[in-house]
């Protein structure tokens, strides 16, 4: 039997090396995932535990950019602390975020995503007992009008030492200029995409700390024999209120454990997509080994005839289902490698550049990747197989094994069953459950897709009857012979069209989400703009307040009302918080209060309805930020404030600025004088925004635009990574009607020698193919628009509250399935054109 198993392995080696194709991509796309994801958390690993000291003094509560949120160490505290019996020496940082350089070309190196950096040069070591960074061209800063920056972000800004660099801050200065005397390096991975500016203490101190002689940080490097808990005990009472003191592995793996959450969703979502890619390949595996055992059908009959059991030629068609399977996932493994360098690029033009790093291949990676492939191969091939053995020696010999989906009454009951319970799922998430509709929904959308991938032999009906009417209108006897050979076998038809379908409902259901976001935005934007230009950037980046000051001053404007982004910690807990001027707000949007008033002024904020319990207007709240805490009163209670997104908590910019807050607005509202010339206004904002490649001047439209990019972009990724499980449902297309070609080799030699011309030939398999295609594209948009319009239903108090359904785009998607079905039939039509009519009609 072995030796039977590998023969009849040899013999189709081509067509088993195509099913394996749908392992390859889906394993390599789990083994690409999982080597991206391990680089990423060593990278992010050697990140954190190469940028913290022995003990680390810095602010309990940092912003959202993870600056320290106006907390300072005086330079007397510094000393203090270097002159603990247990500390070798103790060196302050001023830590600054969102620090830009902006290249030769205008535009600002990143600013899509990873953080930009500047700190004050020292040689202070980290608990690793070395420099985090390495100057490795020129020299260090040593006085005002002098930067260094790191190596990737010279290259890619275009500069050299001693070239003078532009750079763009959130600061009190915007704009600075120095003379680049050095590059640098850090540590072995790099910054995982964030660019460093480094300048001398004094400078960063006269930029970021409002010239006094303060730290926001503080490394303490222990002496030879103090552990960091002993020293970290002798800092705790020095440190300043506010401020926390932490051993650097603590401190370490605090944030290595912050980045592992983020990590964790970009791992779960990348293998979600090779989740899908799997599930689509099981379709072509169980197809290909279906038709492969029923073309062995006499060969099967012949060995059970000689005394092979029924456990034998189970056994027999799994072992060529392992070795497909072991075959597919080495192969995947290898392509993985060369996934993850491009999901590597590919995030990189998100800001998550890992160029530096070398990629990470561990032990999981490889187990994870042949248990996928081979699990995956075995489950899908475990029909076929258990049909293969239970078929009589007679009766085989003396026909072909069904190939077709099993009509076994408990299945069938079964795969309805499936279909009902997705159906009741799905009409619970829309009209019966009240939270977690979501859930209920997707859960009814996975139903429904296998229900009807199941049930597609007798729901695709209508849909090939109907392609057969226009066949035959069209093509004649030919068109009548493609749809007789469609409906031949219905379940083959089906479970071939049915990898499409997955494929095309996430796109159509996609689609749909995507659409409902982009116009609930465009409507909110219409009813809530009333500014006549707002200061923004697309990926959430603050910008030094100073501009709108700036703004504030041109002739013709009237009001500029300025919109920052706050990390506060209230009464204990995290909440990102909203800073606005009263005042000038109330041009932007009147807030309704529903309890209490919108008076909020240094002393006083507003709540959510979110936050309502336990709480009631006169209240007092404790809010921290960075280091700095205030007792502020509830003056008010709202339900949503539409410009700004419904915030948690509304504040005052006067209270954020009391706090020691970062002066860095997110948005600012500009409003312009009545009669005012508007292009002579605009005209002069813009030589103001020009020189912040951050910021840009948008009016309503614009804005809206910008908003849309944002959603765009993210449904560009999501459809290029769907493209892999339509590349392998196309490639079961292909597989499908190479096997059924084989299959038919007889039939192809008679309809040949009674007259059928190789076009005809070429042309019946074509509209096949097609037919398979459209059944698959039309079954999958209509599951994908049902399950979109759910979805958006069930989203409408989160912000989309407008249905548009991107008709254009569906009705492309179905002449792209038109065209897959053409080009998926040219191999299969062209070897049948080319079989030789005599043998044909020979074959058995």
């Amino acid at each position: 039997m072995l030796k039977a198993t590998f023969k009849s392995l040899l013999a189709r080696k081509a067509r088993l090396l195509m099913s394996a194709m749908a392992i390859v991509l889906g394993t390599a796309f789990v083994a690409g995932s999982l080597i991206f994801t391990d680089t990423l958390g060593r990278t992010f690993d050697g990140i954190m535990d190469g940028t913290v000291g022995d003990v680390v003094v810095q602010a309990e509560q940092t912003d959202q950019y993870g600056g320290s949120g106006g907390a300072r160490i005086t330079a007397a505290q510094v000393e203090e602390l270097a002159d603990l019996p247990g500390a070798a020496r103790a060196d302050g940082s001023v830590d600054a975020f969102g620090v830009f350089v902006v290249g030769e070309n205008g535009k600002v190196v990143g600013g899509q995503g990873a953080p930009a950096l500047a700190f004050n040069y020292n040689d202070a070591p980290n608990q690793l007992g070395e420099a985090p960074i390495r100057i490795v061209d020129g020299r260090a800063p040593e006085r005002s009008g002098e930067v260094v920056i790191d190596t990737a972000t010279a290259e890619r800004a275009g500069y050299e030492v001693g070239d003078e660099v532009p750079l763009v801050t959130t600061g009190a200065t915007p704009e600075i200029t120095a003379e680049l005397v050095g590059t640098l390096t850090f540590g072995e991975g790099g910054m995982a995409g964030a660019s460093i500016s480094v300048f001398d203490t004094e400078t960063m101190q006269q930029y970021f700390m409002d010239g006094k002689d303060a730290y926001s940080s503080v490394w303490v490097t222990a002496k030879d024999g103090v552990s960091q808990d002993e020293l970290v005990a002798q800092v705790e009472p020095l440190a300043p209120e506010g401020f926390t003191a932490w051993t650097g592995e603590d401190l370490a793996a605090e944030n290595e454990g912050d980045i592992a959450q983020a990590l964790g969703f970009i791992t779960t979502f990348l293998l979600v997509f090779a989740g899908i890619a799997l599930f689509v390949g099981s379709f072509l595996i169980i197809n290909t080994f279906s038709i492969l055992v029923a073309q062995r059908g006499r060969e099967l009959a012949l060995l059970r005839a000689i005394g092979a059991s029924k456990r034998q030629i189970v056994r027999s068609v799994l072992l060529e289902a392992f070795i497909v399977g072991v075959v597919g996932a080495t192969l995947g493994l290898l392509l993985g490698v060369v996934l993850a360098l491009g999901i590597q690029s590919l995030f990189a033009t998100f800001g998550l550049d890992l160029t530096g790093s070398g990629l990470v291949f561990s032990p999981r990676t490889v187990i994870a990747a042949y248990a996928v492939g081979i699990i995956v191969t075995m489950v899908a091939a475990w029909v076929p197989a258990r049909r293969a053995g239970s078929v009589p020696p007679v009766a085989a010999m003396r026909d072909s094994i069904d190939t077709g989906i099993g009509h076994h009454p408990i299945r069938r009951g079964l795969e309805v069953a499936v279909l009902v319970l997705g159906v009741i799922a799905f009409l619970a998430g829309l009209f019966v459950v009240e939270s977690n509709e979501v859930w209920w929904i997707g859960a009814g959308i996975v139903g429904l897709v296998l229900g009807t991938a199941f049930l597609a032999p007798f729901v695709g009906r209508p849909l090939i009857a109907g392609l057969g009417w226009v066949y035959r209108k069209v093509f004649g006897s030919v068109g009548r012979m493609a749809e007789q050979n469609s409906v031949r076998n219905p379940g083959r038809t089906a479970a071939t069209a049915s990898a499409l379908m997955i494929g095309m409902t996430l796109v159509a259901l996609m689609g749909v989400v995507a659409s409902s976001a982009t116009a609930s935005i465009d409507k909110q934007i219409e009813e809530t703009f009333r500014a006549d230009y707002i200061l923004s950037n697309a990926v959430g980046q603050p910008f030094s307040s100073t501009v709108a000051e700036r703004v504030a001053e041109v002739d013709g404007v009237r009001e500029v009302s300025p919109v920052r982004f706050v990390s506060t910690r209230v009464d204990g807990g995290d909440i990102f918080a909203t800073a606005i001027d009263p005042d000038s707000f109330a041009d932007v949007e009147q807030i309704e209060p529903t309890s209490g008033t919108a008076d909020i002024g240094a002393d006083a904020v507003m709540l959510s309805t979110k936050h309502e319990t336990g709480r009631q207007v006169g209240d007092t709240v404790e809010v921290k930020m960075g280091a700095s805490t205030k007792d502020l009163e509830i003056a008010g209670f709202y339900d949503e404030i539409q410009a700004i997104g419904t915030p948690d908590l509304l504040m005052s910019v006067e209270t954020v600025d009391d706090m020691g807050g970062a002066a860095a607005d997110n948005w600012a509202f500009i409003f312009v004088e009545d009669g005012a010339d508007k292009a002579s206004v605009q005209s002069s904002i813009e030589q103001i925004v020009d020189k912040q490649p951050l910021v840009t001047l948008k009016d309503q439209e614009g804005y809206a635009d910008e908003q849309r990019s944002t959603i765009n972009q993210l449904l560009y990724l999501i459809y290029a990574l769907l493209g892999l499980a339509i590349v392998i449902a196309v490639l079961g297309i292909v597989n499908t009607l190479g096997l059924s070609v084989m299959e038919r080799t007889r039939e192809v030699g008679l309809l040949r020698a009674v007259g059928l011309s190789r076009a005809q030939l070429r042309r019946m398999i074509t509209l096949e193919s097609v037919t398979i295609a459209l059944l698959g594209a039309v079954l999958g948009i209509v599951l994908g628009v049902v399950a979109g319009v759910a979805i958006q239903r069930a989203l409408v108090e989160d912000g989309i509250t407008e249905l548009a359904i991107p008709w254009v785009q569906m009705v492309v998607f179905v002449a792209v399935a038109g065209i897959i079905g053409v080009l998926a039939a040219l191999l299969p039509a062209r070897r049948a054109s080319r079989l030789d009519v005599l043998q044909a009609i020979s074959t058995e």
